[in-house]
C-alpha cells in the first residue's frame, strides 16, 4: 500500500529534499507541498494525506498552530522536523502535545552528507506512523494544560505530603475507536512494597508519560526511572518540563543519583542507565552498536539483577520492540510487568511485543496507568 504524504516546510530546498528522499521510496507518494501552516491545512482538507512532515518556523502560521488546526479538522499522523537545541526540545514538545505523533532532527549537513542513512530514517519513520492512531475521525489533540489553583507541594527527601492538590493534568484521551474503549483489560493491580517503578517507552511517550505521572501524588512511594527514546538535546528539556507539570520531581538522571520516594528518574539521551544493588543509578555511554541510546531492556535488565521480584516495569507506546527482553529478565526474578492497551497507544508496538511474548501482567489503558500505580505501590 502507497504512503501518501504531505510535505509542508517554508524552505524551498528542504521541500525539495524531502520530496527527492521520500519519492525515491517506491512505496510512498508525495501529493502535495505546503510553504506555511495556513496551506498545511487546507491542502491537509483536499489532499487526505497518509502523513504530514512539518517544520516549526513558517510565516503566516507555524507548524504547532497548523497542528492544532489539523487535528481538530482532519486528523492525521504529523512528522516533525526539529532543530538539535534547548529551544527546539521545548518547541518539539509542544508540537507532540499538539498531535504531531512523533519528530525527526532537522540537520541539512546530515542530508547532504549521509544521503542513504537519512533516506532510511525518514521512510521508516513515515511508513510507521501511517499506521499510528492518529488517524482516526473521533481524535480530538490533547485538552490545555490546567494550571493548578496554588503550587504544588513537593515532599522533602524521604518525606510525605498528605492531600496534595490537584495537579495539571490531561485528560482527553489520545485515541477513540469510536466506542469507548474499556478502562482496562486486566483486574486490580497486585499490591505490594515495590522499590522500583520502571517504565519505557518511545513514539507517543511524551504524552503518554506526561499523562501518566501527573496522576502520581508527591508522596508516592516507589522510587521511578524513566527511559524515553530521545536524543540528547532533548531529554533535559522533558525532563524539566515534567518536572513542572507533576507532582512528584522528575529531572533528568546523573551518574550516581539516589533512588528515592516521590522522585522520577529519566535517562539522558544517547547514554545508558543502569540500577546497582545500592539504589543509585550509573550513565554509561552510548554502545553504538546498540540501536536505542538509551535501552528499555538494559534500564530494565540491570533493575531485575539489583531488586529481584521488587520492581514494577511498565511498557507504553513505542515502535519496535525494545524492553521486551527486560521485561523478560524481571518475568524471570518474579517482578510485575504492565503493558498500555492498544486503543490508547499511538503505536502499538513495544506493549505489543510484551503482550504476544506472554510477559504481561496486566494490559491497561493509558487513562488508567497512573490510578493504578498508585493502588499497587500503596
Amino acid at each position: 500500500m502507497v504512503v501518501k504524504v504531505l510535505v509542508v516546510d517554508d524552505s524551498g530546498f528542504f521541500r525539495r529534499r524531502v520530496s527527492e528522499i521520500l519519492s525515491a521510496d517506491p512505496t510512498i507518494q508525495v501529493i502535495g507541498t505546503a510553504t506555511n501552516g495556513k496551506e498545511a491545512i487546507d491542502q491537509a482538507l483536499a489532499l487526505k494525506p497518509d502523513v504530514i512532515t512539518m517544520d516549526y518556523e513558517m510565516p503566516l502560521m507555524d507548524g504547532i498552530t497548523a497542528v492544532r488546526h489539523i487535528m481538530q479538522r482532519c486528523p492525521t499522523p504529523v512528522l516533525m522536523f526539529s532543530s538539535l537545541t534547548h529551544e527546539g526540545a521545548r518547541v518539539t514538545l509542544d508540537a507532540l502535545d499538539a498531535g504531531a505523533v512523533d519528530f525527526l532532527p532537522k540537520n541539512f549537513e546530515d542530508i547532504s552528507r549521509n544521503p542513504e542513512k537519512v533516506k532510511q530514517m525518514l521512510c521508516e519513520k513515515v511508513h510507521s506512523i501511517s499506521r499510528s492512531n492518529r488517524r482516526l475521525s473521533s481524535y480530538s489533540a490533547p485538552a490545555p494544560v490546567v494550571s493548578a489553583p496554588a503550587p504544588v507541594p513537593r515532599p522533602a527527601p524521604g518525606g510525605f505530603v498528605s492531600s496534595a492538590p490537584t495537579a495539571s493534568v490531561r485528560t482527553t484521551p489520545i485515541a477513540s475507536r469510536g466506542a469507548p474503549a474499556p478502562s482496562s483489560t486486566s483486574g486490580a493491580p497486585k499490591r505490594k512494597a515495590y522499590k522500583l517503578v520502571a517504565i519505557g517507552t518511545s513514539t507517543g511517550g511524551p504524552v503518554a508519560l506526561q499523562r501518566v505521572l501527573t496522576q502520581l501524588p508527591g508522596n508516592f512511594p516507589a522510587p521511578i526511572v524513566l527511559v524515553q527514546h530521545m536524543p540528547a538535546a532533548f531529554t533535559k528539556a522533558f525532563a524539566e518540563r515534567l518536572d513542572k507539570l507533576c507532582r512528584i520531581s522528575v529531572k533528568e538522571a546523573e551518574d550516581g543519583d539516589i533512588l528515592r520516594p516521590g522522585l522520577a528518574l529519566l535517562a539522558p539521551g544517547g547514554k545508558q542507565m543502569m540500577i546497582d544493588g545500592r539504589g543509585a543509578v550509573r550513565i554509561l555511554p552510548g554502545d553504538e552498536r546498540l540501536n536505542y541510546k538509551p535501552c528499555v531492556d538494559i534500564t530494565f535488565g540491570s533493575a531485575a539483577k539489583s531488586f529481584g521480584d521488587k520492581v514494577l516495569a511498565v511498557v507504553l507506546t513505542g515502535m519496535g520492540a525494545d524492553g521486551r527482553e527486560g521485561a523478560r529478565m524481571l518475568k524471570q526474578g518474579g517482578s510485575q510487568v504492565w503493558a498500555q492497551d492498544e486503543a490508547s497507544c499511538v503505536i502499538y508496538g513495544m506493549p505489543m511485543a510484551i503482550v504476544k511474548a506472554n510477559l504481561a501482567d496486566a494490559v491497561y489503558s493509558l487513562d488508567d496507568i497512573g490510578k493504578h500505580l498508585v493502588e499497587a505501590c500503596h
